[in-house]
């Protein structure tokens, strides 16, 4: 019998070591977890570098960087553990959202893996697996609890009733939040990464430009939506009126000002969302949970309420592989594992 007939044969193990591979857009990431929250390893190897001469990630680049990197990663990996491949109980791999072609290299390199040292594969779902961050900061963290998912290609509020029960009590109608940092940042011309580079200008402005931050009165959508189409079109056009007036543009303050507009209410719904479901833990994923502002103002907030906050480590709200380690064991416990036929998706259901 084949590896793709029998994947029902494997036994699912207490504390598994996990090897991880996340390649959804220019990070090539592995690492190593034991019992889902045990990181062992934790490597990226980023294609950034390359994709800032261009404005943004180029998916041909990012596909052969990971391509050439993917290996080597495995390599470190497995050596700063320790641990052979011997050792592996299971292979967890991102299968999508992201770009198609760098979501390919990751699978394809995981089903060759778990083929050739016969154990199960396991499929993850990429922002299945930036929730699960939380669980690396937070050994001890149960569901339920509130999450904000904030990233350059999701913005949403986050219901996580158990470990495999989410409901998305709201997100965004048009853009994300990450992607308004990188459209901002190409505005004032900064470099790609937008977000941290929007982040570190901003430091050093005021909040004092008028900037809109909700959705209409007239929406009829969910209370906990969000649209920042709107505010990057009016960054933008703030920006070229000023130009067109013969105004110098004090690029610190339309970073400060567009920031607040963008987290305050990123904030706002999320204490909202805590009320309403009557949970007292809050939890942040996705890169632009690294944002300071978002942290330090998230702190303040939560010490006032006692509402408990969890706050991944700002290279674990980023892409990496431990997340996915995090959310592969999950699946792991739950026994759902591929067979060889598992393929890349460009895009997935938010959950």
């Amino acid at each position: 019998m084949s590896y793709k007939d029998d994947t029902r044969r494997f036994v699912v193990k207490e504390n598994p070591i996990i090897l991880g591979i996340e390649t959804s857009c220019d990070e090539t990431a592995v690492a190593i977890t034991k019992g889902g929250r045990e990181i062992l390893a934790d490597e990226i190897i980023s294609s950034a570098t390359e994709h800032a001469k261009f404005g943004g990630v180029v998916p041909e680049i990012a596909s052969r960087a990971h391509t050439e990197a993917i290996l080597t990663a495995s390599e470190i990996a497995l050596k700063h553990s320790g641990l052979s491949m011997g050792d592996i109980d299971a292979v967890a791999v991102t299968k999508g959202a992201g770009l198609l072609g760098a979501l390919l290299v990751g699978v394809s390199f995981a089903k060759a893996l778990a083929f050739s040292y016969d154990v199960p594969l396991v499929p993850v779902s990429h922002i299945r697996g930036h929730i699960a961050a939380a669980y690396l900061t937070d050994k001890y963290l149960q569901p339920p609890f509130i999450t904000i998912l904030a990233s350059g290609g999701h913005t949403a509020i986050v219901k996580v009733k158990s470990f495999y029960e989410h409901e998305i009590l709201g997100q965004t109608v048009d853009d994300a939040v990450g992607e308004a940092f990188d459209k901002v940042a190409r505005v004032l011309g900064l470099k790609y990464p937008g977000g941290p580079n929007v982040e570190r200008l901003a430091l050093s402005g005021k909040n004092v430009i008028k900037l809109p931050k909700m959705l209409g009165n007239n929406y009829q959508g969910s209370e906990f939506d969000f649209s920042y189409s709107g505010l990057k079109t009016a960054v933008i056009n703030y920006v070229h009126s000023e130009t067109q007036k013969g105004k110098e543009i004090v690029g610190a303050d339309v970073a400060c000002s567009f920031q607040h507009a963008a987290i305050d209410v990123l904030i706002d719904k999320a204490f909202k969302a805590l009320k309403i479901s009557g949970y007292n833990t809050l939890a942040v994923s996705g890169g632009v949970g690294a944002n300071g502002y978002l942290r330090e103002t998230l702190k303040t907030r939560a010490e006032k309420v006692k509402i408990k906050l969890v706050l991944p480590e700002k290279r674990h709200c980023t892409d990496n592989a431990a997340m996915i380690c995090a959310e592969g064991y999950l699946q792991y416990k739950a026994g759902n594992f591929a067979d060889l036929s598992l393929n890349a998706q460009a895009v997935v259901e938010i959950l």
